[in-house]
This record gives C-alpha cells, sequence and structure tokens, in this order.
C-alpha cells in the first residue's frame, strides 16, 4: 500500500496506462489509492486481459466457459490480501476441483499445498470488480474502451507530456506526465520502440508462446475422475471442467489448452481443424464423442511467457515511461498483478520526489 499523497493535488496532469489486463488494473489502482489522476486506455470492450471468459449461445442455451487463465494461486502477503478484498466482495472462490496429471497411459492425483482461486462467477470478475471500484472513487479512474493506441514518436513528447493517438479516437485531448504499457511483450515493443530502444530491446527478449484453446459444450456429464489435468503427451497440454469451477451455471463445459509447441506449429491453421484435433485428442482420454459436442476455437498469440525476465517492471523517470506485466515479473497471475504494484510504486515516488 503507498500512503496517499497529500501534495497529489499539485499533479494534474493525468497518467496513462495502456492495457487492462490484471497489470495494468493493478498499476491504476495503486496509483489512484496515491492520489494520482489516472486514464485507462484497452483495445477490448472490457477489462481482463488473459483472465478472460467466453458467453454465448448455442440456440437458446446459454454457456460461459474460462478461455484464458484457469486459476491462480496466493503465495505474496500482499497479493494474498488483494485476493481475500476480492473474495469478500464474491468476486473470486477457491475452486475444490480435482486436478490431476496423464502420463499417456493413466490419470493421477497431483496435491498442491496451496489453493487454486478462480473468479466468480466467471475469471473476469476479480478485473470487473477492480474497475467498478475505481470508478467509485472520488476522482474516479478513466476507462476508454475499444481504444488501440499507436506507437509512440518523438513528435508525442514535449515539455507538458505526452500525447497519445488512436485510429479510433484521434488524438487525445490532453497530455500525459506518463504512460505506462500493461500489455504482452511483443505489443509492448513497437509502442515504445521510436522513443525508448532500451525498453523495446528488454521487451523482445521476453519469448512469448501461443496457445489454442478449445470450449466445448456437452450434452451429458463427462465421467473422468478429474476436473483439471495437465496432460504430458499429444497436442494437448490441460484439460478443465470448467462448470465444476464455484458459481458456474449451464451446460458441462469443457475447456481444452494445446500445448505450446503444438500451437505454434499449427498457429495459422483454421479454427474448424483445430477444434477437430483437440476433440479428437480429448476422446481418446475418455472425453466425449466429438460428434456429440459444440466447441469453439480461440487462438491465443501471446498466451504465456517461456522464461519471464524477473525484473519486476521497467521505469524511465526522465521520460515518463514505464512497463509491466506478468513477462515482466513471474509469469503468473500473481505476477502480473504485483508487477503493475511494482511499477506503481516506481512512479508515485518519482512524481513524489518531482513535485517536492
Amino acid at each position: 500500500m503507498i500512503t496517499p499523497d497529500p501534495t497529489a493535488n499539485r499533479r494534474t496532469d493525468p497518467i496513462a496506462i495502456v492495457g487492462a489486463g490484471l497489470s495494468g488494473l493493478a498499476c491504476a489502482q495503486t496509483l489512484a489509492e496515491a492520489g494520482h489522476c489516472v486514464h485507462v486506455f484497452d483495445k477490448s470492450r472490457g477489462p481482463s486481459g488473459r483472465m478472460s471468459t467466453r458467453r454465448s449461445s448455442d440456440g437458446d442455451m446459454e454457456w460461459q466457459c474460462d478461455h484464458g487463465a484457469q486459476y491462480f494461486m496466493a503465495h505474496d502477503a500482499e497479493f494474498r490480501r488483494a485476493v481475500l478484498d476480492w473474495q469478500q466482495a464474491g468476486a473470486a472462490q477457491v475452486w475444490q476441483g480435482r486436478i490431476g496429471m496423464h502420463d499417456g497411459r493413466d490419470f493421477a492425483a497431483q496435491d498442491c499445498l496451496f489453493d487454486r482461486f478462480v473468479g466468480l462467477p466467471r475469471m473476469t470478475s476479480p478485473a470487473a470488480y477492480m474497475v467498478q471500484s475505481m470508478q467509485m472513487r472520488p476522482q474516479p479512474v478513466r476507462f476508454q474502451w475499444q481504444t488501440t493506441i499507436q506507437p509512440l514518436t518523438s513528435a508525442d513528447a514535449g515539455p507538458d507530456g505526452w500525447l497519445l493517438h488512436s485510429p479510433e479516437h484521434g488524438t487525445e485531448p490532453c497530455r500525459y506526465q506518463s504512460v505506462l504499457v500493461a500489455v504482452p511483450a511483443p505489443q509492448a515493443a513497437p509502442l515504445v520502440a521510436a522513443v525508448a530502444p532500451e525498453a523495446a530491446l528488454l521487451s523482445r527478449s521476453a519469448l512469448m508462446q501461443p496457445c489454442w484453446s478449445v470450449m466445448v459444450r456437452c450434452p451429458r456429464p463427462v465421467p473422468l475422475p478429474v476436473d483439471g489435468c495437465i496432460i504430458e503427451h499429444g497436442p494437448l497440454r490441460w484439460i478443465a471442467r470448467d462448470s465444476s469451477k464455484p458459481g458456474r451455471s449451464g451446460p458441462e463445459t469443457w475447456l481444452l489448452h494445446a500445448g505450446h509447441h503444438w500451437s505454434e506449429a499449427h498457429l495459422e491453421d483454421d479454427a474448424a481443424s483445430v477444434a477437430a484435433t483437440l476433440l479428437e485428442a480429448f476422446a481418446q482420454l475418455g472425453g466425449p464423442d466429438p460428434a456429440s459436442v459444440q466447441a469453439t476455437a480461440h487462438r491465443w498469440r501471446y498466451a504465456d511467457t517461456a522464461t519471464p525476465l524477473n525484473v519486476g517492471a521497467w521505469w524511465d523517470a526522465a521520460t515518463g515511461l514505464g512497463m509491466c506485466g506478468d513477462w515482466m515479473h513471474s509469469g503468473s497471475v500473481e505476477g502480473a498483478w504485483l508487477s503493475g504494484r511494482t511499477l506503481a510504486r516506481h512512479v508515485h515516488t518519482a512524481l513524489h520526489t518531482h513535485a517536492d
């Protein structure tokens, strides 16, 4: 927690955050709690990034499925307090699902010393709760959705701060004293390359991996002895009975994640052929006949980081530019949140020193 700064009203120019995944939201929340004016931009229709849930219908049947991050753990004391807040607000809960592994021959239970948390009633719920909390502050954080921020150039920098541009809205009407980038590494690099080559180089050093996801709606319960399982062979690397998570309703729903190497090799395949292959692999594990289910495939180009950088965050006080994200920390949901908090502290310290 950053102690609110009584001099914050001297800093009238807002801080821009590009990206409303968990790292961007944690950064925004921390800065807002310290008294800063914050504007958040995201190209999507709402928050959460890869803590994502698809909601749709098959005819009259409504369904939902978490097709990005499947669960998260809380090791850090600060993050545990945040998760407890989410739990008390009804936005998260422990998933008591049976988790296992499959070695190519059989299922085996997997022990875990830490709770696995999920959003309630969907994985997007913690992000939605954070946005709602920030919008209820005396000085609300401003969120602008469906806005794609264009790469920064030297012409955007001036003594009064940074200008931002988007193809959807043109030039933003105000200047920003700081621009903080909270997006996957391959998207961060082109945003800052022209004005911060060292930041772009750092971003390019983080190898992010793709993942194909298939959301499966089943006509009846699938008789497998697990609710989540790591697969050690074939095209799959993870399967989960999404409908076993707390607060879920609707039909029996499963999520299939392909392995990174398989996803890389089939990155440009069409969704139908990907779904067919992964459904057949699921059937070989004891899943339903592919002909009996409804399935939807989603391609994540930047699912997670092969080797997270473990640097926390990047900040340059001279230019007022910063970056955060799970790829800069430990690669996990918790790492995304901690990276956002770390960057917010760097920014607050720099601006507080400048104000003094």
